[in-house]
């Protein structure tokens, strides 16, 4: 029996509103790949279209089947509008809020609203931040992409390098693949070299995982790692 192939994602580009508002953390691109959702999407473009033909619109540009942005209708513009609470990017932020690890969805969903600087949660291990960063996602092109890289980091940005070592030795697999991303950011390697010096374990760590999962951040990595005299760091 034939197998119909998986659609390919549609890429959007910006959506830009009359009044000018903007999401906060909405990224200028992203995809669709949720096959209902891309059914929607051709449908308001067919009803754009059609609009246009009655109008008398003769030009129909095709670089519109990439961004959806021509044509733009009221049902457009509730689906794509980043600030729509009906909208396709508001349900990939939902999504993306209601995966996070419990301490952090309250945080998470604050952040999908649109809120840019929401206080940060207490009592959750940099552990668990590491793996929220390093967890693998199932969309990981859909509009809640940026999110999904800024909110762990905004989190780990001004953690001491010492708390940050004892977060290493005690996470996961995910949370080593989130912890090589954020050492390597400019978050952390932008710090004075006073604060960039980490233990030998916690160093090893994050060198062994980067050689095996992610060569290109290893030089990186060897250059901003400074050691410590000892790995005499002790949990108070």
């Amino acid at each position: 029996m034939p197998t119909t192939p998986p659609r390919e994602p549609l890429s959007m580009g910006d959506f830009t509103r009359a009044d000018g508002a903007r999401h906060p953390h909405h990224p200028k691109s992203y995809e669709i790949s949720d096959p209902a959702e891309i059914r929607e999407v051709r449908s308001v473009r067919r009803i754009g279209l059609q609009r246009a033909a009655a109008a008398g619109d003769a030009v129909l540009c095709t670089c519109w089947d990439h961004d959806g942005s021509a044509h733009p209708t009221p049902e457009s513009n509730r689906l794509l509008d980043p600030l729509s609470p009906e909208g396709i990017p508001a349900r990939h932020r939902a999504r993306w809020a209601a995966a996070a690890p419990e301490g952090l969805r309250e945080y998470a969903e604050a952040l999908a609203r649109g809120e840019e600087a929401p206080p940060l949660p207490r009592g959750v291990p940099y552990a668990v931040v590491f793996g929220w960063l390093g967890a693998p996602r199932a969309e990981p092109r859909d509009a809640a992409r940026l999110l999904a890289e800024r909110a762990p980091r905004r989190l780990l940005a001004g953690v001491p390098t010492e708390e940050l070592a004892w977060a290493v030795r005690e996470t996961d697999r995910a949370g080593l693949e989130g912890a090589v991303r954020f050492f390597a950011s400019e978050e952390f390697t932008t710090r004075h070299p006073k604060r960039r010096r980490v233990p030998d374990t916690a160093r090893e760590l994050l060198l062994r995982h980067a050689r095996s999962h992610r060569p290109g951040d290893l030089a990186v990595l060897e250059r901003r790692l400074l050691r410590t005299p000892d790995d005499r760091i002790r949990r108070s």
